[in-house]
């Protein structure tokens, strides 16, 4: 447990990093990029978002997410076995956060929604009916997502300072 223990502070390091770089992707899409996909007549908005979700399969975004969820898991477990400690509380807060608020809900509700929509006509009246609701559904989750992630990087803000700044 001694390994676990002096990699705690580098976990934690990269776990509040990757909350907040992914916090900030999740974020844009939010504030801009779905609104600006919104305003396009659904073929084009389509044909975007589905480029969109083909390019964000990449090893640097997959890693953010994916990375950061590791880091969160050893992190919720460290937690656990060294709960007497300071900031104990604020890791396992802040990995359930992300591990449920940002990678759960990706996977429960954005992905499946992108699969649905990698498979639309764009230029079909169905396309445009589901064009409709996924700009709906998918930026409800996403906001979900952005809140988790940027919560959780805060907890692990306020753990790093209980850790160093005393």
């Amino acid at each position: 447990m001694a390994t676990v223990y002096n990699l705690r502070f580098p976990l934690m390091l990269v776990a509040a990093l990757g909350c907040g770089l992914v916090a900030g992707v999740f974020f844009a899409f939010s504030t801009f990029v779905m609104p600006a996909l919104a305003r396009l007549q659904s073929p084009q908005g389509i044909a975007a978002m589905q480029s969109i979700n083909i390019t964000a399969i990449n090893p640097l975004f997959m890693t953010a997410i994916f990375g950061t969820a590791v880091a969160c898991i050893f992190l919720a477990i460290s937690s656990l076995s060294k709960w007497h400690q300071p900031g104990a509380a604020y890791l396992l807060f802040g990995s359930l956060l992300y591990l449920v608020g940002a990678v759960l809900v990706t996977g429960v509700f954005n992905v499946p929604l992108n699969y649905e929509l990698a498979i639309a006509q764009p230029d079909s009246p169905e396309g445009a009916t589901l064009w409709a609701r996924y700009l709906t559904d998918w930026t409800l989750w996403n906001h979900v997502r952005t809140i988790a992630a940027i919560a959780a990087a805060a907890l692990f803000t306020i753990s790093l300072y209980d850790r160093v700044g005393k």
